[in-house]
């Protein structure tokens, strides 16, 4: 299980980098033909707040690494415990989700 991952309530520039590799040959998985999505929830809860796609930047999705912005009012939520999960959608409709949920704290803003 990662490490808690904190970000601020309203907050419009905050970023989540992950590196996706098989279980199996620890090699990364190219994201370079899939659509690769963070969708982030309050623990606990059944409604998926926010579905945040991975940019590409040169090559980090060919290497596996998706970097996913949160933007415009995606943090405009209450303080408290988040989850995330990672789901890629390849070119051929196959989809692969990342067991691991990644764990967000989001805190109040000044």
């Amino acid at each position: 299980m990662a490490d808690t991952l904190y970000l601020v309530k309203n907050d419009t520039a905050s970023n989540v980098k992950a590196t996706i590799t098989r279980q199996d040959t620890g090699l990364a998985v190219d994201l370079s033909a899939a659509t690769t999505v963070l969708k982030f929830k309050k623990r606990g809860g059944t409604s998926v707040l926010s579905t945040l796609t991975a940019q590409n930047s040169g090559t980090n999705l060919a290497n596996g690494i998706a970097i996913f912005n949160f933007s415009g009012s995606q943090l405009n939520v209450d303080p408290g415990n988040y989850i995330g999960e990672i789901q890629a959608t390849f070119s051929d409709g196959t989809i692969e989700s990342v067991y691991e949920e990644l764990d967000f704290f989001v805190r109040d803003e000044y």
